[in-house]
């Protein structure tokens, strides 16, 4: 059964879910900030959702914690294609149709069921039913991830992607281009009314999220794109690009598999995903300061595609 806790703010100025930490040293920081998003702590009588938010001294929040649930992970053994590796996190490359953590209808074969069998105790990291995971690439889209294996690590490393320190960069092939090079996108995302598998720009309730975005090479029906991410929503990317009007080439939600020159259907043959590649990560390590950088390019039939359209579109 879900629990109720009610305490009484002594810090004044303090961001909601510091002020939190202070308070609650039994839970980490990475617990009650996932409280926070998700609804489950009032301030004076009133939802807050926002882990920034300020507090004042005498405050009055209201906690209310779920009960965690036993999801049974299985530690599976098949090879992780790890980049980087210490006592604190592992940086490695996921592949395009890799899960990264177990879900309805995704028991088993995911990312957190290898790193369950390949890192000691990973299953008490991060608090509940993702361990160690800090951040998320979508089941079809490649590249580079961080996994914390410490609690502190996991901590540090959630605090990065609060504060938008983590650089992330990722390649995308779009149908069309703009006529502009380069720019950025801020709204706020939140799930189609009707479509609860989409997320869509809205105008209340939904979460900030923000890209900039640079063309990289005008491939003629096509394009690929740069995007660095300064918030990471949930399919930030896809959404962001197929509503400035250039979906992500072979996305099944977001108008990629829409009509297209048969010269480029012809080239999607057998890639049964989006052309989206998480390219670049950068952080600073969560135990040592040192900012660490990791690149990896895309993967094979993304890259046959890319090489397709510069043999047919390239300007001479």
């Amino acid at each position: 059964m879900p629990t109720s806790q009610t305490i009484t703010l002594t810090e004044d100025g303090s961001r909601l879910d510091r002020a939190l930490v202070s308070a609650l040293p039994e839970h980490s920081r990475a617990r009650l900030q996932g409280l926070i998003e998700e609804g489950a702590v009032t301030l004076n009588g009133q939802v807050i959702t926002k882990v920034s938010h300020r507090v004042s001294a005498g405050d009055e929040v209201t906690l209310t914690i779920p009960e965690l649930r036993a999801v049974g992970l299985v530690a599976q053994d098949f090879d992780l294609d790890v980049l980087y590796e210490d006592e604190d996190v592992v940086v490695l490359y996921k592949t395009a149709g890799m899960v990264v953590h177990p879900s309805k209808g995704h028991q088993d074969g995911t990312l957190v069921n290898a790193l369950m069998h390949a890192v000691d105790d990973l299953a008490g990291i991060g608090g509940e039913e993702r361990p160690g995971i800090v951040h998320r690439l979508d089941k079809g889209t490649s590249g580079v991830m961080i996994v914390a294996k410490r609690d502190d690590a996991h901590n540090a490393l959630r605090e990065q992607f609060t504060v938008h320190s983590v650089d992330r960069v990722y390649l995308a092939v779009t149908l069309g281009t703009p006529s502009l090079d380069a720019g950025r996108i801020e709204n706020r995302l939140g799930r189609a009314a009707n479509d609860r598998l989409r997320f869509t720009a809205v105008e209340h309730d939904g979460r900030k999220a923000v890209t900039t975005w640079k063309v990289m090479e005008r491939l003629g029906p096509c394009g690929l794109f740069e995007c660095r991410l300064e918030t990471g929503r949930t399919h930030q990317v896809r959404v962001h690009l197929s509503e400035m009007g250039y979906p992500i080439l072979g996305d099944p939600l977001y108008r990629g598999r829409r009509t297209a020159p048969p010269p480029v259907t012809a080239l999607l043959e057998g890639v049964n995903h989006q052309l989206l590649h998480a390219w670049k990560l950068a952080f600073d390590h969560p135990r040592t300061g040192e900012r660490l950088s990791f690149e990896r390019p895309p993967p094979e039939d993304f890259m046959r595609v890319l090489r397709g359209l510069r043999a047919q579109y390239a300007p001479a």
